[in-house]
């Protein structure tokens, strides 16, 4: 865990001012650049030391075994994992034949910055080598959101004593030793060197490697070129091996003199194009990014974030912590997704080698929201990944004898890739959160032309697999059994109610889509006794409730259930997972992360306002979080049934995960659906905002320590702004023409905003908010509010 404050707080920055080696891959994930195509860890220039080496590709991937101690009928045979393609960041400098490394003479001083408007990360060092000579080197890296394929570094060497011989050794290099990832002998095999060479080519300034994978036989090609600047007699020349190609700059530099490297890379991968056509397609886009060069890439990237933030910003007055974080989180959120371009977003995004590079649920439950109301074409791409996979899906869900299309619980290319069934198999609520991701991106971009190439289809095969795993009782009750909600301590349950009513959803939106869409229907098979069985089955839906305690039951009799022994579980014991076999979580009341909690967020719709106040105060106390996806939630509940501290203190943890590292393994990439939950607590939280039933709605309300919120939304092509203050609320609708309306609730009472004519409204006096939540001893929130300025 970063302990200390690792970065000073600073609104546009997030910035390291000294080089700490006990966090360094830490701070690799939280450096690292992406455009959702290519991923760059924050490794340093010279590449050692490193915490965990890391070049990425979105959905570059190699198959490898899932182990089982025994095997079963429908389980997984292999899994995908990402892979550590081409490192084209090494840039190695020697000064008078000293290789400058931070470890050996003395580092006068070190600072980097990730600079969130400019889309950089920028160092600057001071070395003094071990014979005494010394040397400023400043680097900036960017990972290109307007042209795909491209990353580039600035490298600058300046002599402060002198003169000074330098040489720069800027490399492409495949097949890096990189830490033991697994402990299955299989899977390491598997990993060791997983790239075999095909083609090596060097040119006078750069050079270009071609490899594939051994067993998913994916084909990836990387390419670099220099400008150099430097004083007369510069020398240049390359070689290059099967793994490595090298360009080697040579100079004398006078005191005060500096050399200037400009190094541009472009990256590329196919599964089916020939390796001439990845060769030249790497070269174009080496081309592409010197016509521009180092400047037009900086201008096009500013432009890029200035238009992003226009439309996404987040300013927060009260906490500058949150404020930072808020706009760090969003940045790494668009940075997943921006350019993946039908292509999934991974839980880690490109960060790191965490969860193997996979997609989960969270991806359309957490990060797509953000980025719908923020950056909707990476929504738009990643729903056409998702439909890109049904084919898979539906043969998963013919596997499991049932009908329709089981999307998989953890994947790159589509295909299950989680060899544990009570998450993987059972967890079949990714089937409505597919749904839901796309009801919400058609109701808040009005995109009906992707409604009908992609969205009715997806929404019959879901349905289909709900009427297919439910069923009626002799009562006429629909009831799903046998599955795994968000809370992975409750698996292989009857009636989760998160999976009841995200489903009840998914079939209602699907009978619709079928009735507006009626030939399209007809032409996948529905008929209008299918869809009636949609609706009758959302009608009949069960939902357990517990009349005698007073609350809704997460799953069928779970409050019926032994009580965990909270009291006497030490610290040290969580997670759980870690410490207590499965059969003890299973059977007990104990919850990982927010389930019922995230229906009454996602469903809120389904419940009263006093079943709310109930439910959350009774599952406060059985919720341990020992998953990052839980503070959001519980931020988003505990500001919407009138505790705004309490909402306040977990959108901290949620905010904070990876610039304090509070899980403690930020060092294998980010936690994407937690830093999108940053923005998702302070919107849906604090602003209020919800999308119920076509309904745009705010319900905002401030914690005591905020004095202002305001954030922007897009909505039918229109930028919505909202300014919250402790006793009022103000909504505006930007760049629209004249007769643009938006039509929404704020608490209960309908509004309209036109373009240029601010609406102003008071935010009411919240009621009473009855005793305090309690959670289990020692799993309150894990940051504290901020003091009170004075």
């Amino acid at each position: 865990m970063i302990r200390e404050r690792a970065y000073p707080v600073d609104p546009w920055h997030v910035r390291e001012t000294r080089l700490d080696m006990d966090v360094l891959a830490q701070s690799e994930s939280v450096f690292a650049l992406s455009n959702g195509h290519i991923g760059l860890r924050g490794n340093l220039d010279e590449g050692e030391p490193h915490g965990l080496p890391g070049t990425y590709l979105n959905s570059f991937y190699e198959l490898r075994p899932l182990p089982y101690a025994e095997a079963g009928y429908g389980f997984p045979e292999s899994g995908q994992t990402i892979v550590n393609v081409t490192n084209g960041k090494l840039i190695r400098l020697l000064v008078d034949d000293e290789p400058l490394d931070v470890r050996y003479g003395e580092l006068l001083s070190h600072e980097r910055t990730l600079d969130l408007r400019a889309g950089t990360l920028h160092r600057e060092l001071h070395w003094r080598s071990p014979a005494g000579r010394e040397v400023k080197v400043r680097s900036t890296r960017l990972v290109s959101f307007t042209q795909r394929a491209v990353a580039a570094i600035n490298y600058e060497v300046e002599a402060v004593e002198g003169p000074l011989r330098l040489i720069v050794q800027s490399e492409l290099v495949a097949n890096e030793s990189l830490p033991a990832q697994s402990r299955d002998p299989r899977v390491a095999a598997v990993l060791e060197s997983p790239l075999l060479a095909e083609e090596e080519l060097t040119t006078e300034d750069g050079g270009l490697l071609v490899h594939r994978t051994k067993v998913s036989g994916l084909r990836v090609a990387a390419a670099m070129d220099h400008e150099v600047y430097g004083p007369d007699r510069t020398t240049i020349e390359s070689e290059g091996y099967e793994d490595w190609v090298r360009t080697t700059i040579g100079c004398v530099l006078k005191p005060g003199e500096k050399l200037r490297v400009v190094k541009y890379l472009a990256y590329g991968w196919s599964s089916r194009r020939s390796l001439p056509a990845l060769r030249d397609q790497v070269g174009a886009a080496l081309a592409a990014a010197r016509l521009d060069g180092w400047e037009g890439l900086c201008r096009e990237q500013r432009e890029y974030l200035d238009e992003f933030w226009d439309a996404a910003d987040v300013r927060v007055e009260g906490d500058p912590e949150i404020q930072q974080a808020v706009r760090f989180g969003l940045y790494h959120v668009l940075q997943a997704g921006a350019r993946a371009e039908r292509r999934p977003i991974a839980a880690k995004g490109l960060t790191g080698p965490g969860y193997d590079g996979h997609a989960f649920w969270d991806t359309e439950m957490f990060v797509l929201p953000v980025l719908t109301y923020t950056q909707p074409s990476a929504v738009r791409n990643a729903l056409y990944w998702r439909h890109a996979t049904l084919n898979q899906a539906r043969e998963r869900a013919e596997t499991l004898n049932l009908k329709g299309a089981a999307f998989p619980w953890r994947t790159i290319e589509g295909p299950e890739s989680s060899g544990y069934w009570p998450a993987g198999t059972a967890a079949f609520h990714i089937a409505a959160d597919i749904a839901d991701a796309l009801r919400r991106y058609v109701l808040v971009t009005d995109d009906r032309q992707l409604e009908q190439e992609i969205g009715l289809e997806l929404m019959v095969e879901t349905a289909r697999l709900w009427r297919s795993i439910g069923h009626h009782d002799r009562h006429g009750v629909f009831h799903i059994d046998g599955v795994t909600g968000p809370d992975e301590y409750t698996a292989v349950k009857n009636d989760n109610i998160y999976t009841n009513l995200m489903a009840q959803r998914n079939l209602i939106t699907a009978a619709d889509l079928v009735g507006r869409y009626r030939d399209q229907a007809t032409r996948l098979g529905v008929t209008d006794e299918e869809a009636a069985s949609w609706r009758d089955a959302a009608a009949s839906m069960h939902l357990p409730y517990d009349e005698e305690v007073d609350v809704h039951q997460q799953v069928e009799g779970f409050t019926r259930l032994q009580e965990w022994d909270f009291a006497y579980t030490p610290a040290e014991k969580y997670p759980l997972l870690l410490h207590y076999p499965y059969f003890d979580l299973y059977r007990k009341q104990v919850i990982k992360q927010a389930d019922l909690v995230l229906a009454m967020h996602w469903r809120g719709d389904a419940f009263t306002p006093e079943q709310k106040v109930r439910n959350f105060l009774y599952y406060e106390r059985r919720t341990v979080r020992d998953s990052s996806l839980s503070a959001c939630t519980q931020s988003v509940l505990a500001a919407e049934v009138g505790h705004p501290e309490l909402a306040h203190s977990y959108l901290r943890e949620a905010a904070l995960m990876d610039l304090h590292d509070l899980n403690e393994n930020t060092r294998d990439g980010v936690h994407m659906a937690s830093l999108a939950g940053a923005w998702i607590a302070l919107v849906a939280g604090m602003g209020g905002l919800r999308d119920h039933d076509g309904e745009l709605s705010f319900a905002p309300r401030l914690s005591s320590k905020l004095s202002r919120l305001e954030f922007s939304l897009q909505w039918r092509g229109l930028r919505l702004r909202v300014d919250v203050r402790p006793h009022q609320t103000t909504y505006e609708l930007r760049h629209g023409e004249p007769d643009d309306v938006v039509e929404l609730r704020h608490h209960d009472e309908t509004i309209r905003v036109t373009p240029g004519q601010p609406v102003t409204v008071p935010v009411p006096q919240a009621h009473p908010a009855g005793p305090p939540p309690e959670q289990p001893p020692g799993r309150g929130p894990l940051l504290r509010l901020p003091e009170t300025e004075p």
